[in-house]
């Protein structure tokens, strides 16, 4: 299914270490001719210090060619490097060794005071931040990322806010946890990361925007790893405004995720139609089965579409690095979305008509049902003998109504008065400027 392959586009917005294992799934999945995917490594290596590896993938290329010389010369290079990078931060790694300076970082909270602890009693000198990062950084080039976590932590801690490497080293740091699967890490250094995109340090809007969509891809591994990914990229990405604008703008693409998201999570059912409506404004510039699923479904409720949209999906779901491991809860889902809605239509249902909607044999279909009205998610009787659901009446009360429609009252009211002081800071400027033109003119 190469038709429906995003890792072209996902590409662009991770760093190259972060390629490494969408490349890898695409590899045991055959979508793609394995010597094409080889080359591409390749070319992803020309520019690590992942020396090694770089061979390895060139042995596989080249089964009976020799390697190149110039990755031999740059093995040599790369350990002289390590060497020399290794001497400048020994005495760095002794302070750190120190028991009482360990406690002192565990403890502190203020990396300035920390830093003239620091400073006044282990010699420990501004120039050796610059040295620790570089020494940090080589080590991930190299692909050591639990070394280069390390290195990256110590310096984000003593380095001020407006180092020239600070957000690198927190870019770096994310993906460093990223690569080692350490999820809890990775989540608290997204949402550094996010405070700081969020505060609006950049020169330009372009630039915060920019960042946001880099923020955008990278979370995608944390959000579908993390027990809690599911409900928070619903809130990042479809509540948190600066966010849904980013995507709609550079990658609409992204919309499979959220969806995916919203199909998968039992608990958020109520942002369906928030989600339905951002779809139908993107459908012009991107659609796949996924969000096509529920255009048919709760736009144009058509069922058939919506059951060969679902059949589609789970050949996406497959092919998708992100998404794989979500499967059989889509389908499940899915499954039930359907049945909800057209339960919503008719008050007698076929279960032979049901089970060709859902995809499934009458006797799955007929199983399935009875596991919802004994789970009390169905309010419904089988007749057996004629082969139909009878549904229940299901009224709504008022209390739950009135849950429903305060829900998202106060993120609206937030945002609402957000942009009521905005436009009041903007006014109170305006008027700051006329004043000012107005006495230099009578002056």
């Amino acid at each position: 299914m190469a038709e429906f392959d995003l890792t072209t586009r996902m590409g662009q917005y991770l760093d190259r270490h972060l390629v490494f294992p969408l490349l890898e799934f695409l590899s045991v999945k055959e979508i793609y001719d394995e010597k094409e995917l080889l080359r591409g490594k390749l070319d992803l290596l020309s520019n690590t210090n992942m020396v090694d590896f770089a061979m390895d993938v060139y042995k596989g290329l080249y089964p009976d060619g020799d390697v190149p010389s110039a990755l031999k010369d740059k093995r040599g290079e790369v350990v002289g490097q390590l060497k020399q990078l290794q001497a400048d931060t020994e005495p760095i790694v002794k302070v750190f060794e120190d028991p009482e300076v360990t406690r002192q970082i565990q403890s502190s909270r203020d990396g300035r005071q920390l830093f003239e602890y620091l400073s006044k009693n282990h010699g420990f000198m501004s120039s050796w931040l610059d040295t620790l990062y570089q020494f940090a950084k080589f080590q991930y080039e190299c692909g050591n990322y639990s070394g280069a976590a390390e290195y990256l932590d110590f310096y984000r801690v003593l380095a001020p806010g407006n180092d020239k490497n600070y957000l690198p080293a927190l870019w770096g740091k994310l993906a460093s946890e990223i690569l080692m699967q350490n999820w809890d890490n990775a989540l608290e250094d997204l949402n550094r990361l996010k405070d700081i995109i969020d505060s609006n340090t950049f020169g330009s809007t372009l630039q915060s925007l920019q960042q946001r969509t880099w923020l955008i891809h990278w979370s995608l591994f944390v959000f579908f790893n993390h027990p809690k990914g599911r409900d928070l990229i619903i809130d990042m990405f479809l509540y948190q405004s600066q966010y849904l604008n980013a995507i709609q703008t550079m990658c609409p693409h992204i919309l499979r995720y959220l969806t995916t998201a919203v199909i998968t999570n039992k608990r958020r059912r109520t942002v369906l139609k928030d989600l339905v409506k951002v779809i139908q404004q993107e459908s012009y510039t991107y659609r796949d089965p996924i969000t096509e699923f529920l255009e048919c479904l709760y736009v144009n409720f058509d069922f058939d579409g919506a059951q060969e949209k679902l059949r589609k999906c789970e050949s996406v779901l497959i092919n998708d690095f992100f998404l794989v491991a979500c499967l059989d809860d889509f389908i499940e889902n899915a499954r039930l979305f359907i049945f909800e809605t057209f339960c919503r239509i008719h008050q007698c249902i076929s279960i032979k008509m049901l089970a060709e909607k859902l995809n499934m044999t009458p006797e799955e279909a007929e199983r399935w049902i009875v596991n919802l009205i004994r789970n009390a998610r169905l309010d419904a009787k089988i007749d057996s003998k004629l082969g139909h659901v009878v549904m229940g009446t299901q009224a709504v009360s008022p209390y739950q109504q009135v849950i429903e429609k305060t829900k998202s009252l106060s993120f609206r009211s937030q945002l609402l008065a957000m942009n009521i002081e905005k436009k009041l800071g903007a006014k109170a400027q305006e008027g700051v400027r006329a004043f000012a033109l107005v006495n230099t003119r009578e002056s």
